[in-house]
């Protein structure tokens, strides 16, 4: 007898307890925009935003987004269906807005094939753009390889959009070790010192933090170790300050995949740091299916909103649809809290958000299961009586890799479940996406 089975993109049963609300304000006001997770974003000529991998730099009121455009994050995006291996560099966009919801298209400040034998990238990874005040120059920071060699590449211009020379590869970085950067960004502290904030290249058990030649930001300086890991490899470092702290996160060495984000804070940006912690309500999504990209500090009249930039790699892990999760963080002292949204209101100048209506307040909808089966899905809890094993299989899921298979020989009841707190009052639509192969009953409410 075929095993009978049951995929559910959503759920079929769902607990909802009502509770005051307990992510921010319930209302917008007038000045806010609504940032949307889970759908490829689009710019002001309503052309897909290609950035990945990058940085958001402020010059005056105005934002600047930069971020690496893949060829493979174009055939996703024409065919979300299927991830593709397609990691082949096609050049560094830029993008502006002065309200961080509405992006126009300034660019490409890199392409391939640009810069002859010197130059031209074969590919490149993570970077950042900050702007020297001595030279009056904007530098480009990104991992490199090429004909110029592997390490760390720096390119400049005189203004935020304009095309960016080559300057030239650092290939080696004193006190690290392999002596090269893995995942990096670049942060700049108030009083306005920029560095590279990066593990090493080969295992990357290692967190560093490295000043930035202050005359003209084209060299990185000596690093210093601020963390060691004994549990894996870290990626995806970047780095934010709050209330006069420094706080680095990063992810699990999972290539592409989506991961929890670990945290290390200190008042001192060399440390010592605290020990490393699991930003809170980040395991229960994986980051909202996504990896630590960048973070973005929103000052405004009211206040200061930290925004976690998460780079979901969907092109290359198939988790999904749209390359840019951003959400709020709040802190219950020092302690960072990822806020999971899939919809928020953002006010740039007040400096505040709120939750949209539209919200889905359920996490983990998709079932993400980071790579592999799981007994128990992250973020869901099986029911006590459940008589059936609930896995997550790569046997499509209705956005991604992953869905939720109930199976048996035999006749069977199972049943998973979500305590969802923190809804304002109003009127909630549950939808349930379900595909059966042996007519199984279900049980929706």
């Amino acid at each position: 007898m075929a095993k009978c089975k049951f995929f559910t993109a959503l759920h079929f049963l769902l607990v909802i307890i009502l509770a005051a609300a307990a992510f921010g304000p319930a209302s917008a006001s007038a000045a806010s925009g609504t940032i949307t997770n889970d759908v490829f974003w689009k710019d002001t000529s309503g052309n897909p935003i290609y950035s990945q991998g990058g940085n958001i730099l402020k010059v005056g009121s105005t934002y600047y987004w930069y971020g690496v455009k893949y060829n493979g994050a174009v055939t996703y995006y024409n065919n979300p269906s299927a991830k593709n291996s397609d990691t082949s560099f096609a050049a560094v966009t830029c993008y502006s807005s002065t309200d961080l919801v509405n992006w126009t298209f300034r660019g490409n400040i890199v392409t391939a094939g640009a810069g002859g034998t010197t130059w031209d990238p074969d590919w490149l990874g993570r970077l950042g753009v900050v702007y020297n005040a001595n030279t009056k120059t904007y530098v480009l920071v990104t991992q490199y390889a090429g004909p110029a060699g592997s390490g760390v590449a720096f390119a400049t211009s005189s203004t935020p959009t304009g095309t960016f020379t080559f300057h030239h590869v650092q290939n080696s970085i004193a006190n690290v070790v392999n002596n090269l950067p893995g995942d990096q960004s670049t942060f700049v502290d108030d009083n306005g010192k920029a560095y590279l904030v990066f593990s090493n290249a080969n295992g990357r058990s290692h967190i560093y933090v490295s000043e930035l030649r202050a005359s003209d930001y084209l060299n990185i300086e000596p690093a210093t170790q601020v963390f060691q890991s004994t549990s894996g490899g870290r990626e995806g470092n970047a780095m934010f300050k709050y209330n006069g702290r420094y706080y680095i996160a990063s992810s699990d060495l999972h290539g592409w995949n989506a991961s929890q984000a670990y945290v290390i804070s200190s008042t001192n940006i060399t440390g010592s740091y605290s020990a490393e912690t699991v930003m809170t309500n980040s395991e229960k999504d994986y980051s909202h299916v996504s990896q630590t990209g960048f973070f973005i500090p929103v000052q405004g009249s009211s206040g200061t909103t930290i925004l976690f930039a998460g780079d979901r790699w969907s092109d290359f892990a198939g988790n999904g649809l749209g390359y840019n999760q951003w959400m709020p963080l709040s802190f219950n002292g020092t302690e960072p809290i990822l806020n999971s949204l899939s919809k928020f209101n953002l006010d740039a100048a007040a400096g505040t958000w709120s939750v949209a209506a539209g919200n889905n307040y359920a996490l983990n909808p998709s079932y993400e299961a980071d790579r592999i089966t799981l007994n128990t899905l992250t973020g869901w809890s099986n029911w006590k009586n459940i008589t059936a094993d609930p896995n997550s299989n790569i046997s499509p899921g209705r956005t991604g890799r992953y869905a939720m298979t109930q199976y048996s020989d035999a006749a069977y009841s199972a049943s998973m479940y979500q305590n969802v707190t923190g809804l304002p009052n109003g009127t909630y639509t549950l939808k349930v996406w379900v595909k059966s192969q042996c007519g199984q009953l279900d049980s929706r409410g």
